[in-house]
């Protein structure tokens, strides 16, 4: 049994749902995450867990040593180096990929206040034409680059309850009243509570798809009269028929897999 030759890389909710149609099917594999808490979102699955960031050269040998044959990009829509670098070390290997990527829904949410950009400077030129206080529901990586775009405004940040977060929060100026430490993915009811609780005059999000959400996220906002905006996601890598959308796309790449091996 050798769980290289099929490699699922993420640690997203996609990833697991991923992982156990290969348990189904009774495929070995190995699931890459980045960090401990992709690990413990995965849960009980039967393949094995690699954890750690792999950078190009030591994804590519990576690949070689374990002879790996497919691999699936499973990893965030917006990690876009990542991708990029599953890309390059599945090229210089040899190796087939395949990328999952949920259908974002952009296009079944329509009204005044919702405004779509393409980059967080973008963002940060719509947030400065409202209040003060801008709720960033976009993760923790780019926490950052907000505070450099948005220098005069008060940023909440709705982030992963993990400490590692909470510390470069913390590093990053957010006060204890700045930083919310929650695991989504959330209802609309809850969502519209939590805007009124931390008073947001403007969200910021990420079009993340039903998995992520995103219409639970952004209505309560439109019907609150909060101006909501929301970054689009970098257009995938990889297109035609190894570009899978959907849970029974990837099971129908999986049987022709299957029957081909």
């Amino acid at each position: 049994m050798r769980y290289g030759e099929v490699l699922v890389m993420g640690g997203t909710s996609d990833a697991r749902a991923l992982c156990q149609q290969l348990d189904a099917a009774n495929v070995p594999y190995t699931l890459s995450v980045a960090t401990p808490t992709g690990k413990q979102l995965a849960g009980a699955i039967k393949g094995q867990v690699r954890c750690g960031r792999l950078e190009l050269d030591h994804m590519i040998a990576w690949l070689r040593d374990n002879r790996t044959r497919w691999v699936i990009d499973a990893s965030h829509p917006y990690a876009e180096v990542v991708s990029r670098n599953i890309q390059r070390a599945c090229e210089a290997a040899g190796v087939l990929l395949s990328r999952y990527q949920r259908p974002e829904q952009l296009s079944d949410l329509t009204h005044p206040l919702l405004y779509t950009v393409q980059s967080i400077a973008q963002a940060c030129d719509v947030a400065k034409k409202f209040g003060d206080r801008v709720l960033l529901t976009t993760g923790s990586k780019d926490l950052a680059q907000w505070r450099i775009g948005l220098p005069e405004k008060t940023l909440l940040a709705r982030v992963l309850p993990v400490p590692d977060v909470i510390a470069q929060c913390a590093e990053l100026g957010f006060g204890v009243g700045e930083i919310f430490a929650l695991c989504g993915p959330f209802s609309a009811e809850f969502n519209a509570a939590f805007y009124r609780q931390c008073q947001a005059d403007v969200v910021v999000t990420k079009a993340s798809g039903a998995e992520g959400g995103y219409q639970e996220k952004v209505q309560p906002c439109l019907d609150a009269g909060i101006p909501c905006i929301v970054i689009t996601r970098p257009a995938p890598l990889v297109t035609g028929d190894e570009l899978l959308e959907s849970q029974a796309a990837f099971a129908q790449r999986l049987a022709r897999w299957l029957a081909a091996d």
